[in-house]
């Protein structure tokens, strides 16, 4: 079993950063990729970025690219989402994910949710 646990959230103006954390415990070597993904009131739950666990490869959400960047440290057992240039319209409670699956991988191929974290953008 993984469980997942995001930190890192909060209010920000716009124009800020906020670097987003996922701690990781349990069965990590089962873990293929993590992804990082958000959902806004009334908005469905979207993909922005994911990584291997073990090789490192990223790939992003075109919404987010060039302003977003996932990484991990292996040694930490931790994922982090930076997120600069902050917009309003990134308010949205933020999650990450654990999938057994080699990715890219669909949202429903993840198995495994942290409780999210609250980030809040004010313009």
């Amino acid at each position: 079993q993984v469980h997942l646990v995001e930190s890192g959230g909060g209010l920000v103006q716009a124009g800020d950063s906020l670097r987003l954390s996922c701690v990781v415990s349990g069965r990590t070597f089962s873990m293929k990729d993590m992804g990082w993904f958000r959902q806004a009131p009334g908005k469905e739950r979207e993909f922005l970025a994911a990584i291997a666990w073990k090789g490192g490869n990223t790939h992003y959400a075109d919404s987010v690219k060039g302003r977003f960047t996932i990484s991990r440290d292996n040694a930490r057992n931790t994922v982090y989402l930076q997120m600069d240039n902050l917009k309003s319209e990134d308010t949205a409670v933020y999650y990450c994910a654990a999938t057994s699956v080699p990715g890219p991988v669909k949202m429903s191929e993840y198995d495994v949710w942290g409780q999210g974290t609250q980030v809040t953008v004010s313009s």
